[in-house]
């Protein structure tokens, strides 16, 4: 944590009131985080994100920061799981039917185009324009392809910076897990990691234990799942005889 600079904060000016109790101390009018504060909150969300995973929750990472941007996107094609890396798509949570009907018209393009269906339907320069259209949906909603729900968790890189994918958050009622300086609102995450949400190597050390608990849920998930089916396998012999 301190090799990855978690521990830098902002100025003090710029200090959330609430976000004192996680405040070590001022160097050179910068606050210094205090890790022991945020290794036992990361430890936290760690365990409610693990949990999720092990119920099926689907979980949704939001980072668009050149800083987060290749590490979110690394993580969330190893997982498997919904991403935001460009821009946040206003009404992506709270407008959730809308979005995911957009989603399926760029499934659809992206099939035709493909395909050459439109090949003897569309003019050239039509089949150019749908080209367009297809690579700015692509870059807007390409991430949230495998949203098939709203989310059952929210990770959030900066929750200054993504204000709106927070507060839709919110008003759904779904928690948010968020890697989050001392500029923050905590009453607004539910499991809040104070640390430096700026830096690449702080993002990539938070990320890393947000990817290694969704990993361990879905472990769990499928090792409950192959010990539901022991039983009835070895039941069907027994009842033969």
């Amino acid at each position: 944590m301190m090799d990855a600079g978690v521990f830098y904060g902002r100025k003090k000016s710029k200090t959330n009131p609430k976000m004192r109790p996680f405040v070590l101390a001022n160097r050179g009018g910068i606050e210094i985080i205090n890790l022991q504060k945020t290794e036992e909150l990361m430890d936290s969300a760690a365990a409610f994100i693990k949990e999720k995973a092990r119920n099926n929750g689907l979980m949704l990472i939001v980072g668009t920061e050149p800083a987060a941007e290749a590490s979110v996107l690394a993580l969330a094609k190893k997982l498997g799981i919904p991403y935001v890396t460009t821009r946040w798509v206003g009404g992506a949570i709270t407008n959730f039917k809308i979005i995911a009907k957009r989603v399926d018209h760029l499934k659809q393009l992206r099939t035709d185009l493909a395909s050459g269906a439109l090949v003897s339907k569309y003019t050239k320069k039509e089949r150019l324009e749908m080209e367009r259209e297809m690579n700015r949906l692509e870059e807007l909603m390409g991430g949230l392809e495998l949203m098939t729900k709203e989310p059952d968790l929210v990770v959030i890189i900066d929750p200054i910076l993504h204000h709106t994918a927070l507060a839709e958050a919110n008003t759904k009622k779904i928690p948010v897990i968020s890697l989050a300086n001392v500029d923050a609102d905590p009453d607004k995450i539910a499991y809040i990691v104070p640390g430096n949400d700026k830096a690449k190597k702080s993002i990539e050390w938070f990320l890393e234990r947000v990817g290694k608990a969704y990993e361990e849920g879905v472990k769990l998930r499928v090792v409950a799942a192959v010990a539901e089916a022991k039983p009835a396998a070895s039941a069907a012999p027994a009842e033969e005889k």
